[in-house]
């Protein structure tokens, strides 16, 4: 079996779910005796490409264009059914982001095959692979497999896998093969303008690697500074439970759950969070995940790494202080 790993960047920038699929596939290779390739696409790719060299995959393709620089759906699909049909892969893995939502179905469609998106895992049944995805806000996860012949598309939910787990290179950089594709203006239907932020503040907390987040238990917005001084102190972003932004305590671009953000920092800090499953399934992909609830019997101390059972208005302001004090 190939993979093919389609990488994403953007404004000369890494999208950090990359390096979480592509620690899917080498997993995923492992597993069932196959080969890597990783892709990077667009203008100006070299550095990128470089980097993932020096990563354990079998080859790094690059493909570069003028009317790549930019990111179109018309134009990614019709330059990556190229490749892919070239490349003979038979699995296709993307990070699950907005920008893949938008053309990979596309994509897969243009070549006569299904999709299945937002997976948080797989597992291998006699040589054949089995997608795990979440269904009703994660309530329930179904098993999902291709029928037929490759290429199959998947992509993965972010902090589904771990981006460190990513292995490096045994023996020196691997070989970058830069390839052609036939791309013409008029086939791109559609003119990219600046990128869409919902407000000047807007905070993508998917590439945080610190994560303070409030819940019920802050019982008030005016003790919401409390947990801002501890994130601060932190150097983390804030983020909330949707409780906190339905009643507009927090802007909604800061919840975290399935109707929110998916995260997966280094360190997740909850600060009265109950754990109910809407917003475990946006956070439980983090690497620790440190609870603080006076109620023992919170669901949240189920995922928790590190729990602490007290009172989080004793709690944070000592927080506060010790960490400024480690400063």
């Amino acid at each position: 079996m190939k993979i093919l790993v389609i990488t994403e960047q953007r404004q000369g920038k890494w999208n950090n779910t990359s390096f979480e699929t592509l620690a899917a596939a080498q997993q995923i290779a492992a597993a069932l005796s196959a080969t890597v390739s990783v892709l990077v696409i667009g203008k100006g790719v070299d550095a990128f490409a470089a980097e993932l060299a020096g990563k354990n995959v079998s080859e790094v393709l690059q493909v570069e264009n003028d009317l790549l620089a930019d990111y179109t759906p018309d134009g990614y699909c019709i330059a990556l059914k190229q490749v892919i049909e070239s490349a003979k892969a038979d699995l296709v893995l993307f990070p699950h982001t907005y920008q893949v939502r938008d053309f990979a179905p596309k994509l897969a469609a243009s070549l006569g095959k299904g999709m299945v998106g937002d997976c948080i895992g797989y597992r291998s049944e006699g040589g054949k692979l089995v997608f795990i995805r979440q269904m009703f806000q994660g309530k329930t996860a179904a098993d999902v497999t291709f029928l037929g012949d490759g290429p199959w598309f998947a992509s993965f939910q972010s902090g589904a896998f771990r981006a460190d787990q990513v292995t490096t290179a045994a023996s020196g950089a691997k070989p970058i093969q830069k390839i052609t594709v036939e791309l013409k203006a008029e086939q791109i239907r559609t003119k990219p303008l600046e990128l869409f932020k919902e407000a000047k503040s807007a905070v993508d907390l998917t590439q945080a690697p610190l994560i303070v987040a409030v819940g019920r238990g802050i019982k008030a917005p005016e003790n919401i500074p409390q947990a801002e001084a501890v994130a601060k102190a932190m150097g983390a972003e804030l983020a909330a439970s949707r409780p906190i932004c339905d009643e507009g305590w927090l802007p909604m671009e800061r919840q975290i759950g399935s109707s929110g953000q998916t995260v997966a920092p280094k360190l997740y800090l909850a600060l009265g969070i109950s754990g109910a499953i809407q917003h475990v399934v946006g956070m439980k992909g983090a690497r620790t995940i440190v609870a603080i609830n006076k109620d023992q019997n919170a669901p949240i101390f189920e995922i928790a790494d590190y729990g602490v059972v007290g009172d989080i208005f004793e709690i944070m302001p000592a927080l506060t202080e010790e960490l400024l004090k480690a400063k």
